[in-house]
């Protein structure tokens, strides 16, 4: 069988939530099915460790999409001529996106739908392509994929779409997210917070991911205990201008805030690992793969109340609402200095993430594509 994969988000110098899903999943389909062809289609040079087997056929396709009308050309031109040309039976994106005019089947991962509901988020082009094509996508596919119920649910009533059409199949984290040793955390600390314990932040800064609320909880809780040693890193790129939102970081705060851009996978499950508190308050998230990072590393999780994220975190993580910069503060203050509470969500988080499997994820991925081809 000819599977075709969309590719375009393994990148080597940046790779992010959807290029770390695409990497994990089809890596392993790649892997265990030898007797099987993969096409894979790129959008740009790629890096040669992103072709997993020789079972694997590289196609890199014009143009490169990074713009709504770029995407259209991609997906519409592009993706249906090279199904066409590679004889592909079934073709499996990653990101959602799919192709209108061919006939291949097609199974695509939905994630989340947040810019139906957060519009605001999202730049007015790309929000205006998203909420155009992802309802047609989904009635599209032949089977869609999500990463959690939360996700599953909300696409099922945005869409109309029929539960039998929609799997939802948890995401998982690296095997590199493990415990370190007290001398490592203290040269983490050393080498990014100025030799003090930090809470943690991990993700692409995007608005939905609430550092406008985070930063200034932060902020309060620093006011509330001066005598305090934390400080709060903060580990991503930006996607869109606005990420921040309105936030002003004081002069005097931004001796305790510090930014470290993109970090390599190695590096950052070191920070993970050193972090005292990982602190994840995002007001919409499809699954949250940080929060099962910092559970494989022990790392005690406050972690926002809403969407997805009580499904991930269960009763591992202390929770917050995260529209509410007094509660966040608060929960900062409850667990900061409570080694016992620590503990006590530390063991609560690695026994939990014991849950969550990429090799699990895959072999249900692989499952579908089976059944789609079948039908």
């Amino acid at each position: 069988m000819r599977i075709a994969v969309n590719t375009r988000f393994l990148l080597s110098l940046k790779m992010e939530g959807y290029g770390w899903y695409t990497f994990e999943i089809v890596k392993r389909l790649v892997e265990n099915h030898p007797e099987h062809e993969f096409i894979f289609f790129f959008d740009r040079k790629f890096d040669s460790r992103f072709v997993f087997g020789e079972n694997v056929t590289p196609v890199v396709l014009n143009p490169p999409a990074r713009h709504p009308i770029l995407f259209y050309i991609w997906n519409e031109i592009s993706v249906t001529r090279a199904l066409k040309k590679y004889k592909a039976d079934i073709y499996f994106s990653p990101d959602g996106y799919l192709s209108l005019k061919t006939n291949v089947k097609q199974v695509n991962v939905i994630h989340d739908i947040n810019f139906e509901h957060n519009p605001q988020d999202v730049p007015k082009a790309i929000r205006n392509y998203l909420r155009k094509y992802f309802p047609k996508f989904a009635k599209k596919a032949e089977h869609v994929i999500t990463v959690s119920d939360y996700s599953k649910q909300d696409i099922c009533t945005t869409y109309s779409i029929p539960k039998e059409k929609i799997t939802a199949i948890w995401n998982a984290a690296s095997t590199v997210f493990t415990p370190v040793k007290e001398q490592k955390r203290k040269d983490i600390q050393v080498t990014y917070s100025n030799g003090k314990p930090y809470f943690l932040f991990v993700g692409a800064v995007h608005p939905r991911k609430n550092l406008s609320r985070l930063i200034p909880a932060f902020e309060q809780f620093k006011k509330e205990h001066p005598e305090d040693e934390h400080q709060l890193l903060i580990v991503g790129e930006a996607l869109f201008s606005n990420s921040f939102g309105e936030v002003v970081i004081s002069e005097e705060m931004k001796k305790h805030i510090h930014f470290t851009g993109h970090l390599s996978l190695e590096e950052l499950a070191l920070v993970m690992a050193s972090a005292s508190v990982f602190t994840f308050v995002p007001y919409f998230e499809g699954f949250g793969i940080p929060m099962v990072e910092a559970m494989q590393c022990g790392t005690p999780i406050l972690a926002g109340n809403l969407t997805s994220l009580p499904e991930v975190g269960g009763d591992a993580v202390v929770y917050c609402d995260p529209m509410n910069i007094d509660d966040i503060a608060a929960k900062l203050a409850l667990i900061a200095n409570n080694e016992a509470l620590k503990e006590e969500y530390s063991q609560k988080g690695l026994e939990r993430s014991q849950l969550f499997s990429w090799n699990k994820s895959a072999e249900k991925v692989w499952e579908i594509l089976m059944d789609v081809s079948k039908k």
